[in-house]
């Protein structure tokens, strides 16, 4: 059985939803990808959408959408994002906090750049859970 993993974030409109759609896009023969939040928006945020459509042809709008914790099933792994507040707390047997800047507001580079350190990060959780060095 695949250990699950949450991405969480207070709101859950950007860095969270990217690194479910990344794992889930790159990752999902490993783990099965989940985020979420406390105090959630209404809908991903729409630079993240279009940046993420430009850089993977993926469309998080179609199969992902802002959730509170409570609608996660039991989490193996969870992953902050670095919330610069008290992070959300979720049961689970590893917590780690990626302590990623958000890019709301700022720059396509800015967000680019948190995309991509999105992606090495998820590499890496990807390559630990595969090799049980967790």
């Amino acid at each position: 059985m695949k250990p699950k993993v949450a991405f969480i974030c207070v709101h859950n409109s950007c860095r969270s939803q990217i690194a479910e759609a990344i794992a889930k896009h790159k990752y999902s023969d490993v783990f099965e990808a989940y985020s979420a939040g406390t105090d959630i928006k209404e809908k991903i945020n729409g630079d993240a959408v279009r940046i993420m459509k430009k850089l993977y042809n993926l469309n998080m709008e179609l199969s992902q959408q802002p959730k509170k914790l409570v609608e996660l099933p039991q989490i193996d792994v969870v992953v902050t994002m670095g919330c610069n507040v008290n992070c959300p707390y979720l049961p689970c047997n590893h917590r780690e906090d990626w302590n990623l800047e958000d890019p709301t507001g700022k720059s396509d580079e800015d967000f680019i750049k948190v995309i991509e350190k999105i992606e090495a990060k998820i590499a890496d959780l990807s390559y630990r859970i595969k090799n049980k060095k967790l």
